[in-house]
This record gives C-alpha cells, structure tokens and sequence, in this order.
C-alpha cells in the first residue's frame, strides 16, 4: 500500500518554533525551586550541565533526521537502525511520553490561567486538547502559524524578563549577593547535585521531537540542525540566566518551595510597571510557554501511530492523510489518549515517570548513529554529520543509563512494563507484518551475515525525494556534458567505446580502465530506471569533476543484455530504449554521486520524458530537457526588449543574480562555448543557471 507524502510547508522558523516550544513549560516556570531544594545555588551549575549533556543526542539526532527526514522520527530512526522490535519499543513509547507530557503542560497552563480567572483546571485542560486537536487536523502550517506567535510572545518576554533581572542583580553589591544566595554552593553534596542534573535534564528532552516533523521539513538539511542549534542556545540560556536570576533576588528557603518561582523573581523587579503589570507579563510567558509545548507536542505526538501504521505495525487508517493534509486519525487518536489520562489519571505524577523512557530513547538515538555509520550504507546520507564520531555518540549512551538510574524505581519500572509491553504487542501483532531488518543487519553482513536488501531501496527513495544539495554540480554537469547520436542497430560496445573515449578525453582518465568499468560485467548490463532509459555509472579512485555522456536513439534500441529487467509484458515499442545515460564520479564523494542519480532518476522519470528527448531538435534541447526547470532560463538577446542591456558586452562584463551561469550560447545555429571575453551579440540564444531565487529574480528583471 503506498501512502501519501506529507507536505513540505515548514521552514527554519517552523522548525525553531516546535523545538523551543517543546522544552518550555514546567522545566522553566515549576521546576527550578523544587530542583533547588535537592542541591541550592548549584541549581544554576545542575541547567548548565544538562545542557551540555543533552548535546550529544541533539547532534546525533540532527544527523538522523537529515539522514532519514521521515515521520516518526524517533520510532522511524530506531526502527530502521536497530530493527522492528526496538522500533516498536521506540514507537509506543515516545508516544506516550510526549502525550503525558502534553497533558501534563495543559494542567499548568491551566493552573497560570487561575491565577486570574476562578476556572476548573482540568476542564481547560480538556478544552485545550481539543482545540489543539482540531487545529492539528486543519494543517501543519496552520499548527506552525500559532506555534511561532506563541514561541515569539514566550521568548521575547523572557528576554525581557532575563534583561530586567540582570540590571537588578547587578545594581546591588555582587559580592555580597554570591557570598548570601551562592553560599554553600552544593547544599547536599555531589550526589545531590548530580540527582538534580537528572531531574532536570528532561527540561531539554522536547528539542529532538523536532525529528518527528522532518517529512514535513523544507531543505531539511539545513533547517533541521540549523533550527535545533538555536533552539538549544534559546533554552540554555533563558534556563541559566532566569534561574540565577531566581536564586540570587529569592529568599532560599521560600524559592526552594515555591512552584511558581517566575512570578515569584519578577515581582522583585518588575516591580515599576503598573500592578499587576509584572504578574500579567509572567503569566502570558507561561501560558504560552504550555500551550507551545502542548500543541507542539499533539503534532510531534501524531507523526508515531502515523509512521507505525505505515510500517504495518498498527492499523494501517492511523496512516490515513485526509484532504487537509494530516494525519487525521492519527491527530485524533493522540488527542483521545490524551483525555483519557487527563480524566482517569494524575497527570503530573504519571508524566514523571516518563522521564526513564526519555533517557532509555536518547541512548538508543545515540546507538542508531554509530549502526548506521558502521552499516556502511551508501545511501545513508546525513546533510548534518555528528561531530567527535563515534566518542560523542558512546558519552551519550553512558551518560543516559547513569541519569536514568537517578530517575529512581518506579521511573523504572515504567519503563520496563513500557517496553514489555511494546515486545509482546510486536510478537503476537506485528511481526508476521514485517519484513524489514533494519541497519543493524548491515553490521551483521560486515561479520560474513545477511543484511537487509529493502533498507537500501528505502533510502534510494529519500535521497530522490530530498534532492540535490547546493554544492552539487548537477546543473554544470548537464551543461557540459557530450550528446552522442547512435542509430538502432548499433552494437551496445560501440556506444560504451565512443561514451568512455569522450569521458577519458575530458578527465584525463585511462580510456581502456573506463570502458572495462563500464562492461565489468560478462553482459555488460546497463540498468533500466525509466521507460526507454537506461544508465550506466561507475566510480573511480582519482579525485575528478564529475562527468556525464547522454546517448539518443531515436528509432530506439532493443538490446536484450541492457534491457534484461525489462518487464516480459511489455509492448516492443514500450520496451526500447531512447536514452542511455553515462555518468562517471569520484569515489571520494559517494553521497554526491548517489544525489546526482537520484536527480537523474526524478528528471527522466518525469511527464513525457521520452517524447520530449526524441523530439529534441539539437544537442542543447537534449541537454535542456535534463535540467530543472526552476533552476534554468534560456533567453535571445533583442534590442527591443530588456535583454538588449546584454548586446555587444563580454560575458565577464555580464551581471546575473547571485551565481547564475551562462552555460551555452547557441549563435546562427551553432554551439559556442562561452568564456568571459566572449562578446555577445544580438540574436545569441543563451542558457542560464543558477539558484531557484537567483532564477526568479532574473526572470523579473528581464519583465520590467
């Protein structure tokens, strides 16, 4: 069954939005009294830690998401990874604890919402669930929308807020501040401290829920760990400085049980605003602070049952997306299990307990980087790549299991019935589904044992889908790449001699070492990828340019070596090849070199691929038509139009939008390769490339 694609409407704002608004809530506006009564002042040093330690599972989750950018994200990395079982341990779990924790956001900001208004908590926590869940299923940039105006209001009041109680604390005697508030420093030891670093730690552990939205990402290379990273800074440093802020202006003992010790510092300096200017201000923080964790969290929530259903491990509607473009019945039953804990449960004591899980998933995030790499898949191909590998990766999973022993017993314990639970569901419910094995099979291969064949054919399918980076030359290759006309009854070695010699001649490469790469095997078989299209790529050692030789039969080619995967079934004319590609890259760069046959899969893919290439009047059509429309413009130099600004001046004279790149000339029905002293002149026909933006901003030019 194939399913529907998710659109990709989320940007780096979006993506920045949802991480940030996942971790603030009770980590921020609850959380640091009670941590303060478990170790003191060192309650500032216990955020700063947990800061740094929730960096290595952020960086291996970066790497992940813009590797795999699907939906699920935790269960969908595990799952394919470390296999279907972990998978669904990963998958049912996360759920879980990111619908407690939801629900439990909702009761605060429920509860910040009494301050002023005698309301039921839970009765608005239970509205807001639905409204939330009602927003979810309209869309993911309507969800988006309300997550940026809530994350915006939140941060620009903390900052303001962090602002004010700086110039507070630093209007007073420093010293004198540090040796009242900050002394002892470590009020119940290193142990103390060390329990508090593991209370507060989940205060950062929404920032890789942002990996559960990658299918929906834009350039998820770039907008994923781009997006993490400033979430991360935000956090850090609003948790740090607030929380000094709370302990040096607070009197120890009453911030040590107070639970709403925000409110509590701002009234000390807020104090010249109008009343109740400063408690206003603080409650809009944190009633933003929960609905963007509540909201982010039914939409992060969602994307698991959506991802498990996909994969046969749930019923297959929660992978249903409606009209409006979600997951309807995935949304609907995160917001159903959320009301149910919200009315059969305390919510609070319940999402506690989640916070093991939390740290047993972070673990498995940092392993699942360490199978893939060593799985020595070529089609794994993260935009972001773990800095410090595999040592960053190993700190991560000893890091969590020693936190998620301070989590204490019942945490634990229910983390084991979690996952007990998630195996016996996969044995008696799921596995007779599954087929697939997962990255850790690849490892097993390395070791002389079998490996998972669809994996790889998964992963082809995300590198067609993510498309080229911009460092990829696929444009200038196309651009400069030979067009060879044969006739129908040549022999498939003379097309592979003439495609190596112009290769050889333009790399400076053994022609005889080239024509064997491309008939290494006894049939020398070129592979189908498209109606009438077949390809035929190899790699070599030397470090070169990549190049590329596109051979046109127009009477088409029905050799049975090349066309040995060709469906029995078909029609001879619908068998025949038109077009054989020969593409020819450096080893030293495989993941460009499996992003440009992607590319070249997509173009050739495309609407009437093969009528538009037979039909091609000269070899720059034929080149034309393997180029990306938005990211291509021919134009003739006319005097009486807005191109006439170009006639008579040097290429090196020429001015485009950002890199555009004029790539051919056609003049008097001629190719003329063009250099920067070229002059152009009226009637030149010209090709141009460049950057989608750059593209469109030359094409408004030329209207005005």
């Amino acid at each position: 069954m194939k399913h529907k694609k998710l659109a990709k409407e989320l940007g780096l704002s979006d993506v920045y939005a949802i991480a940030t608004g996942a971790m603030f809530s009770s980590g921020f506006f609850l959380l640091p009294g009670l941590a303060a009564a478990e170790t003191g002042p060192s309650v500032v040093l216990a955020y700063l830690v947990s800061g740094i330690i929730v960096l290595p599972t952020m960086f291996s989750v970066a790497e992940l998401a813009t590797a795999l950018p699907r939906s699920g994200g935790t269960y969908y990395i595990i799952d394919r990874s470390l296999g279907p079982m972990l998978g669904t341990i990963g998958g049912f779990g996360s759920w879980l604890a990111l619908v407690l924790k939801s629900a439990f956001a909702l009761i605060g900001m429920g509860a910040y919402i009494s301050i002023f208004y005698e309301v039921d908590i839970l009765y608005v926590a239970i509205f807001l669930t639905i409204v939330f869940g009602i927003l979810n299923v309209v869309g993911a940039k309507e969800t988006t929308w309300l997550q940026k105006v809530l994350v915006a209001a939140l941060v620009t009041i903390m900052f303001f807020y962090i602002i004010q109680g700086v110039f507070e604390v630093f209007s007073m005697d420093v010293v004198a501040v540090a040796q009242k508030q900050f002394t002892p420093f470590f009020t119940e030891g290193v142990f103390g401290f060390f329990a508090t670093v593991g209370m507060v730690f989940v205060s950062y552990a929404g920032l890789t829920k942002v990996a559960s939205i990658a299918e929906e990402v834009k350039n998820p290379d770039r907008n994923i760990p781009l997006g993490m990273f400033l979430a991360i800074g935000t956090a850090v440093l609003v948790y740090v400085v607030g929380v000094y802020i709370m302990v040096a202006l607070l009197d120890p003992a009453a911030f040590r049980e107070d639970l709403t010790p925000v409110a509590t510092a701002g009234e000390v300096f807020l104090d010249w605003l109008p009343e109740p200017g400063g408690l206003i201000l603080v409650v809009v923080a944190a009633v933003a602070a929960f609905a963007s964790t509540g909201n982010a969290g039914i939409m992060s929530a969602s994307r698991y049952p959506m991802a498990m259903a996909r994969d046969k491990l749930v019923n297959r509607h929660f992978a249903t997306v409606g009209k409006l473009g979600t997951p309807h019945w995935s949304v609907l039953g995160t917001v159903g299990l959320m009301l149910f804990f919200l009315l059969a449960f305390n919510v609070a004591e319940v999402a506690k307990l989640a916070s093991a899980f939390q740290l047993l998933l972070f673990g498995l995030l940092n392993l699942s980087v360490i199978v893939m790499r060593e799985s020595r898949i070529e089609e794994y191909d993260p935009g972001f790549k773990s800095p410090w590998y595999p040592w960053i990766q190993i700190a991560g999973i000893i890091l969590s299991i020693i936190l998620i022993f301070e989590m204490g017993v019942l945490s634990i314990l229910f983390t084991v019935t979690v996952s007990v639970a998630s195996i016996i569901w996969y044995k008696y419910y799921a596995e007779a589904n599954v087929e697939r094995q997962g990255a850790i099979y690849h490892v097993h291969a390395r070791l002389g044992e079998h490996k998972d064949q669809g994996l790889e054919g998964e992963m082809r399918n995300i590198l067609r889908e993510k498309g080229l980076r911009q460092e990829d030359p696929y444009e200038e290759l196309i651009s400069r790449a030979d067009v060879l006309e044969f006739s129908s009854d040549i022999d498939y070695k003379v097309i592979i001699e003439e495609a190596s010699q112009k290769l050889a001649d333009k790399m400076g490469f053994s022609l005889e070492k080239l024509t064997e790469m491309f008939m290494i095997s006894d049939d020398y078989t070129a592979i189908p990828i498209a109606e009438g299209v077949a390809l035929n790529h190899a790699r070599i050692d030397e470090k070169i340019s990549p190049e590329m030789v596109l051979v046109r039969i127009k009477e088409g080619y029905s050799d049975g070596k090349i066309l040995s995967s060709t469906s029995e079934d078909a029609d001879e004319d619908e068998s025949k090849l038109h077009s054989i590609i020969f593409f020819v890259s450096s080893k030293e760069n495989s993941g460009q070199h499996l992003r440009i046959l992607a590319q070249i899969a997509e173009m050739v893919g495309s609407k009437n691929f093969i009528q538009r290439w037979c039909k091609a009047k000269n070899d720059e059509e034929i080149r034309e038509i393997m180029l990306r429309d938005e990211r291509f413009i021919k134009i003739t130099l006319n005097p009486d139009d807005n191109t006439q600004q170009y006639i008579g001046k040097m290429i090196k004279e020429v001015s485009f939008p950002g890199q555009s790149l004029i790539t051919i000339i056609r003049r008097n029905g001629e190719i003329k390769i063009p250099h920067g002293i070229t002059v152009l002149q009226e009637g030149d026909e010209l090709s141009i490339i460049g950057e989608v933006e750059d593209i469109n901003e030359l094409k408004e030019m030329l209207k005005k």
